[in-house]
C-alpha cells in the first residue's frame, strides 16, 4: 500500500489554497501525507473491505483449482482402464473416448482459471485504485480546510520522496530536507477526518453469570 501510494502521490503536495497566486503569499505549512492517509479511520476500513474481496477470490480460485486437479486424476484413471488389455476392445474404445472427452474439460478448466486470474487481478487494481483516490480527495479537502483556517498559502508533504534514477540502482530521497514542524498540520488534519469515525461499541469484560442449577 505504500508504493503504491508513493506511485500516486506527488513528490510534493503543492495546493494553491488561497485566492489569487500563492507564491505572493509567505505562510506555509506541512502534512504528512503517508501517515494521515494510514491514521484514516477509512483507509483501515477500505484495507478490510479490500482483503475480504481478496480471500473470497482466493476460495473461488482454490475451488477451480481443486476441481482442475480431480479432473487430471479421473483422466489418468481414464487412460488406465482405456489400456486395460482385461476387457473387451470396444470397452477399451469407450474408456478411450471417455479420456478424450475428459482431456477437453481439463483444457476448458485451464482457460476458466486463467480468465479468473485475469479478471480477478483487474478487479481488485481497479477497487484497490478507485480507494485510494476516493480517500486522497478526502484528505485533500481536510488539508485545504485546515490551511485555508490557517492561513497559508502552501502546504507541502513532509513525507514525500523524490525517485533518483541512480546507474547503481535506483532510489528514494527526502523531497523535504528540512522542516521545523512549527506549522505542522498532520495531526489537526488526522483529527478532523476522524471526528466522524463510527463509534466502536466496547466488549464487555465481564463474563456472564452461570445458569443456576435447578433443583
Amino acid at each position: 500500500m505504500r508504493r503504491l501510494l508513493k506511485k500516486l502521490v506527488p513528490g510534493v503536495l503543492l495546493l494553491s489554497l488561497l485566492g489569487g497566486s500563492a507564491f505572493a503569499q509567505t505562510r506555509i505549512a506541512t502534512v504528512n501525507l503517508q501517515k494521515v492517509f494510514d491514521k484514516y479511520w477509512k483507509t483501515e476500513q477500505a484495507i478490510a473491505a479490500l482483503k475480504d474481496r481478496v480471500n473470497e477470490m482466493e476460495k473461488s480460485h482454490k475451488e477451480m483449482l481443486d476441481e482442475w486437479k480431480k479432473a487430471k486424476e479421473d483422466y489418468q484413471k481414464l487412460l488406465e482402464d482405456a489400456n486395460n488389455q482385461a476387457v473387451s476392445a470396444e470397452q477399451r474404445d469407450k474408456r478411450k473416448k471417455a479420456a478424450e472427452d475428459k482431456l477437453k474439460d481439463i483444457r476448458t478448466a485451464e482457460d476458466s482459471i486463467t480468465q479468473f486470474e485475469r479478471q480477478a487481478s483487474a478487479t481488485i487494481g481497479e477497487q484497490k485504485s478507485r480507494m485510494r483516490k476516493n480517500i486522497l480527495d478526502e484528505i485533500k479537502l481536510a488539508i485545504s480546510s485546515k490551511a485555508r483556517a490557517g492561513g497559508y498559502a502552501l502546504v507541502l508533504d513532509s513525507g514525500a520522496e523524490t525517485y533518483v534514477a541512480d546507474p547503481a540502482g535506483p532510489y528514494y530521497t527526502p523531497a523535504l530536507l528540512y522542516t521545523s514542524d512549527e506549522n505542522d498540520l498532520t495531526t489537526a488534519v488526522i483529527a478532523q477526518l476522524n471526528a466522524g469515525a463510527p463509534i466502536e461499541t466496547p466488549e464487555s469484560d465481564q463474563k456472564p453469570a452461570p445458569p443456576k442449577s435447578q433443583q
